[in-house]
């Protein structure tokens, strides 16, 4: 208890070791850079300013934190949704203070708006082409996809840190569903293409102008794309090299949740687990597992033992509830890395996994304890999730219908604290779903879920 204590003071002193000014300094310069890795440390310094306002009850440091969040987690494209109806509450944003007359013009621009300004938009040879009022930087531009499975639809999304001097407008192309353009927020420029079949995008930078090439993907593409989706290549991988450790969720003493037909969820859990050791270790993988029995084991020694194995990944797995009078309204696969998310939903599933071994230790130490571990494997952590939701969700409904997609989300899962590398919870389905349940405890469905977090690993360390 003395030790955890300790541990727990340094942390607090590290924490409070930078002034606000400081911090406020540090994290706009991570704000402003082009990297992905500065971008995350930027959201994470704005969550320490955040837990420290509502420490000092500083409402005005809370409105710049909580802007400074919503501006770097849409950038990453994590839900900050919570956070910006919070925000959406508070009118004038927090003002740091004021610098001393040398160092006026260096923090003059504390908050990040877009000092460009779309001025035309028009076609050309085929191309959309858009012309801004100054030059383009690369960090200005973040391109990426969506496809909506249930509606069958693929979007194509272009943000652009600008805005518009016109209102939002459809444009028009042959052959293509919708393209809109709109402010996404003050200081976001969105471009949505949207088509039922898939589309091949392209674009360039010159200057102030954006070149955007949007054709239908060639036959030889799609036939490409379809036999790379049958046939993945696994054998340009050094598997032999790769070290997995899987994680059971709950054991022994602790059942974790109970649900339909009284099924439980650390035996469900742990054979899931074993169908998932059986096929990576079938493709060359080093694989471990926390537990291969009915057996308890504390959240941290669960971290400890993939660190002394030198993992290159942790998986925990786990099947999520709700309760009764719920139970048939909620289902669906969910993936977790870990964060100090305040958002209800995974705070209420961390409540039911953390709940099994905490030591004594206030709200506020548990906040300042997430917030300084682990921040580094926070974007490998996400990329491993998005795949192992993939993986799943592609395998599982090529056989079953209605399989729910629940999302990749963040949370402060204790059992993923500590450990030294990319580590994420897997919530395999709802333990309270009649139908899910059912499925869950089958031998088939498990091996089928398997297969997909195998295939979702593969493509990780392939992109990785």
């Amino acid at each position: 208890m003395f030790r955890s204590f300790v541990i727990l003071l340094v942390l607090l002193v590290s924490l409070y070791a930078q002034t606000d000014k400081e911090l406020l300094k540090r994290a706009d310069r991570y704000a402003k850079s082009s990297s992905k890795t500065d971008q995350f440390r930027a959201y994470n310094d704005y969550k320490n300013l955040y837990l420290r306002a509502l420490m000092q009850d500083d409402s005005r440091l809370k409105k710049f934190a909580l802007e400074g969040i919503v501006d770097s987690g849409n950038k990453l494209h994590i839900d900050v949704a919570q956070y910006a109806r919070e925000f959406l509450h508070m009118k004038s944003s927090y003002q740091p203070p004021k610098p001393k007359k040398n160092t006026k013009t260096k923090n003059k621009n504390i908050r990040v708006k877009s000092s460009h300004k779309l001025k035309a938009v028009r076609w050309k040879d085929g191309r959309l082409v858009l012309k801004f009022d100054k030059k383009l930087r690369n960090n200005q531009i973040n391109y990426f996809t969506l496809y909506d499975s249930k509606k069958r639809r693929y979007k194509y999304v272009f943000d652009i840190h600008a805005s518009m001097l016109t209102k939002s407008q459809t444009l028009r192309k042959s052959g293509i569903d919708r393209i809109k353009l709109a402010q996404y927020n003050p200081y976001t420029l969105r471009l949505v293409i949207e088509n039922n079949k898939k589309l091949s995008i392209r674009f360039k930078k010159e200057e102030s102008l954006l070149y955007i090439r949007i054709q239908k993907a060639s036959c030889k593409v799609q036939s490409t794309m379809r036999k790379l989706k049958k046939k993945p290549n696994l054998h340009v991988m050094p598997r032999k090299n790769k070290v997995i450790v899987i994680d059971a969720g709950h054991g022994g003493k602790d059942p974790g949740a109970t649900g339909y037909r009284h099924y439980r969820e650390k035996v469900v859990v742990l054979s899931i687990a074993k169908e998932l050791r059986n096929i990576l270790k079938a493709r060359g993988y080093r694989v471990y597992m926390t537990r291969e029995r009915d057996k308890f084991i504390k959240l941290r020694n669960r971290t400890k033992f993939a660190n002394e194995k030198d993992a290159d990944i942790f998986i925990s797995i786990h099947a999520n509830a709700v309760s009764r009078k719920n139970a048939k309204k909620v289902q669906g696969i969910e993936c977790y890395f870990l964060s100090t998310s305040r958002s209800s939903r995974a705070k209420k599933v961390a409540a039911m996994e953390n709940s099994a071994d905490l030591e004594d230790m206030d709200f506020y130490g548990k906040e300042c304890l997430l917030n300084t571990i682990n921040s580094h494997n926070i974007i490998a952590a996400n990329k491993l999730a998005i795949d192992l939701q993939r993986g799943a969700l592609a395998s599982l409904k090529k056989r079953y219908k209605n399989v729910k997609d629940g999302g990749v989300r963040e949370g402060p899962f204790w059992v993923l604290v500590g450990a030294q590398m990319p580590a994420v919870l897997v919530e395999v389905g709802f333990i309270t779903h009649p139908t899910e349940a059912k499925r869950l405890a089958n031998k088939h469905y498990q091996r089928t879920m398997a297969q997909g977090l195998a295939n979702g690993i593969e493509r990780y360390f392939i992109n990785n």
